[in-house]
């Protein structure tokens, strides 16, 4: 075992200790009463950087939630390499669902109970702690490093593009490992190899200038929950398909290895249905669920209101009827685009009698898609062989992850998932926890996955051959 490994393990207690001392600060990053302590969180990020000997250490301004930097530049010759990862956690709501506060980690059957402990600081610690005990051990990495650690991944990093796009000098790397994501069972590794992009918009529909009695008027013209159902029922045939024109135009289509990788993947319909609670699936016809979920583009209600809501019965016909739609895009969709396919779609089956107002809002994402040979990948692959005694999966995220398009469109680097939360560790959720031994597990894989890239040759570009 090297002797970063033994560091790890005789420091398993004060390790633990760290993390529950991280995850008490509630740092979230959606509410504007927390904007301090998703500060604070950076702060005890960039604290941990510098006791474990990291140089160049600082808390960034972005217009918004700050950025955490820090690095170590001491192997000519080697590839430079940035580990990503995210401080922010989502709210807690609903509180009364949780077993202990949020905020007051706490250990229990080798779990460690917390918001954001999976999602994300249990993550990107490990990442921390792993290159701590290779310079304690060694004074040296196999790798030149860099970190860049985010505090509004949660909202969609609304500054970071313009962010990056301006320190692309400071930012300059060759690769990007992310310390956000996960595996797909505690004894099967993955490599997540796509992440769809995101769009959204406000329908407001306005009908009368003021809500009326529904005896009186009913019957005389248009109500707008009604014009709201129908604009929002013309935009999917009753299989499933998106009915936007131009909808479908970009998507790129699979090639026959992308879709032998999916159907590799074990599936069980019943299993599936059972976690979600439903008694059908439904969705595009022509594609299996994997597919559906992972690269093909959506249009999904989110939220839908108006009238009158409380116990009982108002007999009134609303002025306004409101609804929330998102995009979840695929190569090669993109959010300005969609959103105007969909403008026009709204323009033209909006009833008469209403207006609708179509507005974009402002969480985007791009989709992403890293090429499952990459160098990076065949490290990371390396890595999962050796730990797991397995091939990973080659999946892919049906969610965002805004930063990795970002990072390649600015930088010109991809990026690696290489993290280890679960699906079952109920982020987002609440009682999110951690697995202890994920937490452990990471530790050592990120110690192994910098010696795999510093083999990595590089061009005389500065990009991976």
């Amino acid at each position: 075992m090297p002797a970063w490994q033994d560091y790890l393990k005789d420091r398993r207690s004060q390790y633990l200790e760290e993390l529950l001392d991280f995850l008490r600060i509630p740092s979230i990053s959606s509410l504007p009463e927390y904007a301090d302590d998703v500060k604070r969180a950076g702060e005890w990020v960039a604290a941990r950087l510098e006791t474990a000997s990291f140089e160049g250490v600082r808390v960034l301004p972005t217009g918004g939630h700050p950025v955490v930097y820090g690095e170590w530049l001491h192997t000519p010759g080697k590839p430079t390499i940035m580990i990503y990862g995210h401080f922010d956690t989502q709210p807690v709501d609903p509180i009364e669902q949780w077993t202990h506060p949020p905020f007051e980690p706490i250990v229990r059957d080798d779990r460690v109970y917390a918001r954001g402990a999976s999602d994300d600081k249990g993550n990107m610690l490990t990442a921390i702690l792993a290159t701590e005990a290779m310079l304690k051990c060694h004074g040296t990495l196999p790798v030149n490093l860099k970190f860049f650690f985010e505090g509004q991944e949660e909202i969609g990093s609304p500054q970071l593009s313009e962010f990056i796009a301006s320190n692309k000098d400071l930012l300059a790397c060759d690769l990007v490992l992310s310390a956000d994501g996960g595996q797909w069972e505690a004894d099967q590794p993955a490599l997540h190899i796509g992440l769809r992009g995101l769009c959204s918009l406000q329908l407001d529909v306005r009908g009368a200038d003021h809500d009326v009695h529904s005896g009186t008027y009913g019957g005389t013209f248009q109500n707008p929950i009604h014009a709201l159902a129908h604009l929002i029922d013309s935009m999917h045939s009753p299989e499933g398909k998106v009915l936007v024109e131009g909808f479908y135009d970009t998507v790129r289509s699979l090639s026959d290895t992308e879709r032998a990788q999916i159907a590799d993947i074990p599936y069980n319909e019943s299993d599936y249905m059972a976690k979600l609670g439903v008694t059908e699936l439904f969705g595009e016809p022509g594609h299996t669920t994997y597919q559906r979920a992972w690269t093909r583009p959506t249009l999904e209600v989110n939220g839908i209101w108006g009238g009158f809501q409380d116990e009982g019965i108002k007999t009134v016909i609303p002025s306004q009827a409101h609804a929330k739609i998102s995009c979840r895009l695929v190569p090669d969709q993109h959010p300005e685009p969609i959103i105007e396919l969909i403008r026009s779609h709204v323009e033209k089956h909006t009833p008469p009698g209403v207006t609708v107002k179509a507005s974009p809002i402002p969480s985007k994402a791009e989709p992403y898609l890293i090429p499952y040979d990459h160098p990076g990948n065949q490290a990371a692959r390396a890595v999962h062989k050796s730990l797991f005694s397995k091939e990973p999966y080659y999946t892919r995220m049906g969610g965002s992850i805004p930063v990795c398009n970002i990072m390649l469109k600015h930088l010109g680097a991809y990026t690696v998932n290489f993290a280890f939360g679960l699906n079952d560790e109920n982020a987002h959720a609440p009682d999110e926890f951690f697995r202890l031994t994920s937490f452990e597990l990471g530790q050592k894989a990120y110690g192994m996955i910098l010696e795999q890239l510093s083999c990595l040759e590089i061009q005389s570009n500065g990009k991976p051959s």
